[in-house]
């Protein structure tokens, strides 16, 4: 697996990457995907970290030539430490239980609305686990304010089949079109921008173009994130899937007795993933254990009866983590480490993307000087 996201990686860099800026909004549908980069998935698991990605792009480019897609890359950091220092925001999506019409949802769901373009998304969702992140945009929006659809189930049911799920890029992203993530400004899906962007794939759409934001009170503090350490202390350290990039770490792994590799079963998640997404985090699991002679996959039952500290390599805000909180008997006990790229960029994720966007100069700049994960 590490090898074919080594392959797609290059292959996007050679030959995708020029022509990105222009062609990145078209979605041309899922067999013709050439205009995008295809990492998502990848990413989403570190098995490509996007730092690295960041590195190399600007080893052969420059700044300027491949901004746009640099952007997007850092989109997906900025989010993750947005949530990090608003934690409240993922509880408060995972304890919600919003009202709505059983039989609109269970529609939606099946691709049965009558809107064309909604019911391929949903099809294409469920079969190749991908959206072209413009479809999600009006994905969302149609959901939330044509069929009038709560946020908070169009959130799950993206995470439950796409292969790049992330938490935070989810959550945030779908508050964002709903209009209470920037307050006040929704993201409305217009059947002129659909039909220009799909290139006249679908024509005629009927959509409600006029809808308000939706409204959310709530103001949410900003904590300071968890502290994270870079240097080992305990012998055994646990990683889940959301972080399996093994590039420049094998020697820091080297260090442990045991890397303990952990993925959730669904009994074990707030939400529930299509056993695609399982298979397909399993597949990576395993290729990681390929990689890292040390390491062995094991199960929450394992993880919980382990009876001495032990390092744990941070998962960042969403499930994994949740799982630590609710289930070790003593998280005061788990020495997390976390990544120093991680750690600086987040600094920059308390406010909006265009504050964080300033500083992708100085990101950047400490990327190029900061050549290792750990100490």
């Amino acid at each position: 697996m590490y090898e074919i996201a080594k392959r797609d990686k290059l292959e996007f860099i050679q030959n995708g990457l020029k022509d990105y800026s222009a062609q990145r909004n078209y979605d041309f549908g899922p067999k013709s995907r050439e205009n995008v980069s295809n990492l998502s998935k990848y990413i989403s698991h570190r098995v490509i970290n996007e730092y690295d990605l960041v590195r190399e792009i600007l080893s052969q480019y420059s700044l300027q030539k491949v901004d746009k897609f640099v952007q997007e890359v850092f989109w997906r950091v900025y989010w993750k430490g947005w949530l990090e220092h608003r934690p409240e925001v993922w509880r408060d999506f995972v304890n919600s239980t919003p009202s709505y019409s059983d039989e609109d949802y269970m529609k939606a769901i099946n691709g049965e609305t009558g809107i064309e373009c909604f019911d391929d998304w949903v099809n294409e969702l469920k079969t190749e686990n991908y959206l072209h992140n413009h479809s999600r945009m009006w994905f969302a929006s149609i959901w939330i304010f044509t069929l009038n659809l709560p946020w908070e189930l169009g959130a799950r049911f993206f995470m439950k089949y796409l292969f790049d799920g992330d938490a935070a890029s989810n959550t945030l992203s779908w508050r964002w079109v709903a209009g209470i993530q920037t307050q006040g400004k929704n993201y409305i899906a217009r059947e002129s921008n659909i039909r220009k962007f799909t290139n006249q794939r679908y024509m005629n759409t009927a959509l409600n173009e006029n809808a308000s934001p939706l409204e959310n009170h709530k103001i949410y503090s900003v904590n300071e994130v968890r502290q994270l350490h870079t240097e080992q202390k305990y012998k055994n350290i646990v990683l889940f899937e959301s972080d399996l990039n093994v590039n420049e770490r094998s020697s820091f792994f080297k260090n442990y007795e045991n890397v303990y590799l952990l993925l959730l079963e669904n009994k074990n998640r707030n939400v529930k993933l299509d056993d695609a997404v399982l298979n397909f985090k399993r597949t990576l699991l395993e290729a990681f254990k390929g990689e890292i002679t040390n390491s062995k996959i094991v199960s929450e039952d394992d993880i919980k009866s382990l009876n001495e500290g032990f390092d744990v390599l941070y998962p960042s805000i969403g499930e994994n983590m949740d799982f630590l909180n609710h289930e070790m008997k003593d998280i005061n006990k788990l020495h997390f480490i976390g990544t120093k790229e991680d750690i600086f960029c987040w600094n920059f994720s308390k406010k909006g993307f265009f504050n964080f966007k300033k500083n992708i100069p100085e990101v950047i700049n400490f990327l190029l000087h900061e050549d290792d994960f750990f100490n």
